[in-house]
């Protein structure tokens, strides 16, 4: 199925118009955050001192109560996203992941989902979220500041590429390097784990082309889209020039996600950048947003 390509939506109110003119029902977003309110207020907190952490100022977009923030992807047709959790420290990631699994069964909207972090009851806890349902397990090695390649967490990577649930990674070194961030890191882990289901969150900024590499090497590996070729991170963490070619021959395992709702400009300005590649590449165009944007995250998500 090919058509034209739709013009890019202006702003938030005119995204439904875009993706109805794709033919598509809405959207799919496999990386957005909802957190416990007290955890949501300390991560808000932490990006108000963006200016510290990362040299530049991070104003939260959608700093609303939790409701609104729902109401707000509703409003966006985001059909199905996945509420991303994620522990800085050995005891959060049962509690996160039990809350969690109870803001899903309240948000029709919400993907079941679960964390992990290494620590001896991780597979206890994993083990239940994916027996109750979870889709997809958020894993930040960043925030986290463990290794990847933690002996403790080697039967949870084997539960997980068992299971085929997908493992949204944040391992690359954007937006400031961690401990045990790098994609050559988490390569160890793939290389150890090959079945493993694995998405590169923000498509392993800032280094684009090794995980590029990666998705070509492992047939279970995806990129997900957030923040990447929006203005904001383009000033640190610029795309190659020729990304929309690079993207050609793994079209099929992109999958939109965005980070809502901490990003620091709208919703709608991941939606442009993601068009702008299909835009420069006829070998992309209107099938790989319908792909990016839907299909394969709803695939990847079991929807």
């Amino acid at each position: 199925m090919t058509t034209s390509l739709p013009v890019p939506p202006v702003d938030d109110d005119d995204v439904r118009r875009f993706t109805a003119e794709l033919g598509l029902p809405g959207i799919v977003d496999a990386h957005v955050h909802f957190l416990p309110e007290q955890v949501m207020r300390k991560v808000w907190a932490y990006f108000d001192e963006a200016e510290t952490h990362y040299g530049t100022s991070w104003p939260v977009w959608y700093r609303t109560p939790e409701p609104d923030r729902v109401a707000t992807l509703e409003k966006l047709g985001v059909r199905a996203f996945a509420p991303l959790v994620y522990p800085h420290k050995p005891g959060m990631g049962r509690w996160l992941t039990e809350w969690v699994t109870e803001f899903a069964e309240a948000t029709p909207a919400a993907v079941p989902t679960a964390t992990l972090y290494p620590e001896p009851d991780v597979v206890d806890y994993l083990g239940a979220a994916l027996e109750a349902g979870a889709r997809a397990v958020k894993v930040h090695v960043q925030v986290g500041a463990f290794d990847p390649r933690e002996e403790l967490l080697s039967p949870a990577w084997g539960l997980l590429a068992e299971a085929g649930v997908p493992a949204i990674v944040h391992c690359g070194h954007g937006p400031i390097p961690g401990a045990h961030t790098g994609l050559d890191v988490f390569g160890e882990v793939l290389a150890a784990h090959p079945r493993l289901t694995a998405v590169l969150a923000h498509a392993g900024m800032p280094d684009f082309v090794e995980a590029l590499d990666l998705v070509r090497r492992y047939e279970r590996v995806y990129l997900d889209t957030t923040m990447v070729g929006t203005a904001f991170s383009e000033r640190t963490a610029p795309l190659p020039p020729d990304w929309p070619a690079r993207l050609v021959d793994v079209a099929d395992r992109v999958v939109l996600g965005t980070d809502f709702p901490n990003i620091p400009y709208p919703y709608v300005e991941q939606l442009r950048a993601i068009a702008g590649w299909a835009a420069a590449d006829d070998r992309l165009g209107a099938d790989f947003l319908r792909a990016v944007l839907y299909g394969t995250p709803a695939r990847l998500l079991g929807l």
